[in-house]
């Protein structure tokens, strides 16, 4: 189990971890100040080499307890062993004792560590007996055994600790990422968006813009009043395409809403008949049918059709031929576009028309997004574009 950094433990309430020598120290100082101490029942006190040796032996074995706790438990009990049946014990020798149990159970399941305090309790229960410290079967021995009992009890309670704080650290690092992951999805989706409302204001307008720069520059020197015309409508569509851009760099620019963002409103299927007169005025003839109640199409199946409507005509503005095109706008249980325009005689067996097909691209991403359908490719006569929507969009994502 890995331990808490010192931000989680101040976060648990738990107090700074303080470094493992300061542990060791106090325990050394408690353990071989205890046999110089005058205790009532401690008949042990140092006075030759071999006693002194005795009680620092424990110092010395407990720094090992963090990478061999077992083995430091049985070098303090066998300690513990010698000190009985050689003089007496003193406290310093029953806190080793109780330290290393602690070590174990720290590291230890609470099933492991049940078993390791009964098995170290009942050899030192046995030890003392048999050593002949007849006087230890009172109350000595019961305040070894609670001794033993209560260091393993306070390692489990800190194994607990440990586990708690392990958790609610991970659980944070979890959220942190999460929401790491769910803000570059949301940058991603955002980048999306703002690269189909480009294309999809823009493009049009683009097209325009190139379309009747050609007729202007192909009238100028015979029909002045056609180019005078063109150019008035590249005008138009200049000044709609630079209104266009100032809006999306305002989107970018705030956090509020403004046209184009998505709590502002957006065109619907009632601005398809609008969209047609403006194609119209660009010099594409568009024939709008209309079928079914409109008024059933939700909000966002609305902008989607409108959508597809405004690609399907732009491309059959820049790459279709007669300069005409049909839109077929029909509620039956579903929301059905259709969009047809001709083309050249050679091109039928074309899978896009010219051009990046990112416009198309962008068109399926948003039906898909929907749960709808789009379908886009040849026909015989000309190209056709045809779009499938719910009427409603709720569980659509």
């Amino acid at each position: 189990m890995r331990s808490a950094s010192p931000s989680a433990r101040t976060a648990a309430g738990l107090p700074p971890k303080l470094p493992a020598w300061v542990g060791d120290v106090v325990a050394a100082i408690v353990v071989i100040g205890t046999a110089f101490i005058p205790f009532p029942e401690a008949q042990f006190h140092p006075t030759d080499p071999a006693g002194y040796a005795l009680v620092v032996a424990p110092a010395l074995v407990l720094p090992w307890r963090r990478r061999f706790p077992v083995a430091a438990l049985a070098a303090c009990v066998v300690l513990y062993g010698v000190a009985a049946f050689a003089a007496d014990v003193w406290p310093g020798i029953v806190l080793a004792v109780a330290i290393a149990v602690f070590a174990v159970a720290t590291r230890s399941s609470r099933r492991r560590t049940v078993v390791v305090t009964l098995v170290t309790i009942g050899v030192v229960v046995l030890i003392s007996v048999t050593s002949s410290l007849v006087v230890m079967l009172g109350t000595r021995i019961f305040a070894i055994a609670i001794t033993i009992a209560f260091a393993a009890a306070a390692a489990d309670a800190e194994r607990s600790a440990r586990a708690y704080i392990s958790a609610i650290t991970e659980r944070a690092e979890r959220a942190e990422q999460t929401r790491e992951s769910e803000a570059r999805r949301r940058v991603s989706e955002e980048r999306l968006r703002i690269a189909r409302d480009l294309h999809d204001v823009v493009a049009h307008q683009i097209a325009v813009i190139s379309l009747n720069a050609g007729v202007a520059a192909s009238a100028l020197p015979a029909r002045p009043e056609a180019a005078e015309d063109a150019v008035r409508t590249i005008r138009s569509a200049a000044h709609t395409v630079l209104g266009e851009i100032g809006t999306l760099l305002e989107v970018l620019r705030t956090d509020e809403a403004a046209p184009g963002s998505p709590d502002a409103p957006q065109p619907g299927i009632d601005s398809i008949a609008d969209l047609v007169e403006a194609f119209a005025d660009a010099g594409l003839a568009v024939t709008l049918r209309t079928e079914g109640d409109l008024a059933t199409v939700s909000a966002t199946s609305g902008l989607t059709a409108y959508r597809v409507v405004q690609e399907a005509l732009t491309n059959a503005h820049k790459h279709g031929v007669e300069g005409r095109a049909h839109v077929l706008v029909s509620v039956d249980g579903a929301l059905h576009v259709v969009v047809t325009n001709p083309t050249r005689a050679d091109a039928g067996v074309a899978e896009a028309p010219p051009g990046s097909g990112l416009g198309l691209i962008g068109v399926r991403e948003r039906v898909s997004a929907l749960r709808g359908s789009v379908e886009a490719g040849s026909v015989p006569g000309g190209w056709r574009v045809s779009a499938t929507l719910p009427l409603s969009t709720e569980g659509a994502r």
